[in-house]
């Protein structure tokens, strides 16, 4: 097997540069008009891959529970000739080691990562093995920075609220970034104080879905509603018969395990649903929500009493597969590069060998690369699929003990 080919790209403006691909006067070749080589000028995205020594980056969140932070990626260079240095004049990239740079992380031509880059962390050593870290967080950490005005909008579903939130005055984010499914339910038209963060906002927005936003890996803001659902159809398998895994971590316990469910909605009722079973087997276990920002008292106690019905027992849940992506087959590996936050995997092992094997469907919420010249592994980080429609025709979800006919 071969180590995958990993590939980092900068944005520089390097007009003036005479390594940048632009246009210069009198130069025989560079300078030849109608030529489709070399640029007017402006940002290009420059390979810097043959400078890097080690790439990681993190993308996700721990549990259902938790928002997704912004993804952050770090990429360890080689500054020997001082290319790197903001203050060196001779550098190539001189007047470009600057931050909001954007940065794009790929493997095998796949993209695994797209940020823009918020520190260059330098380090010199008396013998000049000199490197610089260049830190990039995605667009969450952008959105995050930014407040909205006041204003009282309309009711909306949560995806139009999601757009009209991007769209406003001290966001602005570019509508060629957003990949939204459409959504299942109205929000209110409620009042947004001055100064609300924005990313704070759309987080709490989300769970009147109940859905997920986070960014993904091609630097969208992506948005899936409550019945997105996975098929069996080109199904990505890990374990046997699939893609092999070198550490799989089960955790079995009480972590998400709610059975006194409270929703309130902003400025409405408030809906309680409880599992008396599940409170006398571990006791009265709490999950509090308030201020949702659904229309109806309806939408909190359809929400109340899913909860209860999802969680009110310990979970076994396949926490993080880690996987080496040096021995990977090309199929395979183009098959693990291609899965992003929110898709869905199934997972087959026996463990020790000993029947009968565990077979679990499994939506990613995490995932992470580490690379360095001579490895590349991946872990990606799991909850399971409890619920899923029922998907009519389909060989797993298709099944009245897989697939559910309603929320």
């Amino acid at each position: 097997m071969t180590l995958p080919a990993p590939k980092i790209e900068i944005g520089f403006d390097l007009t003036e540069s005479p390594i940048g691909p632009f246009f210069r006067l009198d130069d025989p070749e560079a300078g030849l008009l109608d030529n489709l080589d070399y640029r007017l000028g402006g940002t290009i995205f420059y390979d810097v891959t043959d400078r890097a020594r080690t790439v990681s980056s993190q993308r996700g969140r721990p549990n259902e529970f938790a928002g997704f932070p912004a993804g952050q990626v770090t990429v360890e260079f080689n500054n020997h000739d001082r290319a790197f240095d903001p203050l060196f004049v001779a550098s190539p990239f001189y007047g470009n080691i600057v931050p909001r740079r954007e940065i794009r992380l790929s493997v095998d031509d796949e993209r695994v990562f797209t940020g823009w880059i918020e520190d260059w962390d330098l380090q010199y050593t008396p013998d000049g093995d000199s490197t610089v870290s260049a830190i990039a967080y995605d667009a969450f950490y952008i959105i995050t920075n930014q407040s909205l005005s006041a204003f009282t909008p309309s009711v909306e579903t949560v995806d139009e609220r999601i757009n009209t939130v991007l769209s406003r005055p001290g966001v602005g984010w570019s509508t060629d970034l957003r990949n939204l499914e459409v959504s299942t339910q109205n929000v209110g038209a409620y009042a947004i104080e001055e100064g609300t963060n924005a990313l704070s906002y759309l987080q709490g927005l989300v769970t009147a879905e109940p859905g997920n936003i986070f960014v993904d890996k091609g630097g969208s803001i992506a948005f899936t509603n409550r019945q997105s659902y996975p098929t069996s159809q080109d199904l990505v398998q890990i374990g046997e018969s699939g893609i092999p895994f070198d550490n799989l971590r089960v955790i079995y316990g009480a972590e998400d395990l709610y059975n006194e469910v409270t929703i309130s909605r902003k400025d409405g009722g408030t809906a309680i649903a409880s599992d008396i079973a599940s409170q006398g087997a571990y006791g009265i276990r709490a999950l509090n929500q308030t201020d949702l920002l659904v229309e109806t008292d309806d939408q909190i106690a359809e929400i109340a009493v899913e909860y209860a019905s999802r969680f009110s027992q310990p979970e076994y849940r396949i926490e993080a597969a880690e996987i080496d992506m040096q021995k990977l087959s090309a199929a395979n590996r183009l098959a693990m590069l291609g899965l992003d936050l929110g898709d869905v995997v199934q997972s087959i092992f026996t463990p020790n060998n000993i029947p009968p094997a565990i077979n679990k469907y499994l939506e990613i919420i995490n995932i992470e690369h580490i690379v360095t010249a001579d490895t590349h592994y991946i872990t990606l980080g799991f909850k399971e699929i409890t619920y899923a429609p029922l998907v009519l025709d389909d060989a797993v979800f298709g099944k009245l003990d897989v697939g559910t006919l309603s929320w």
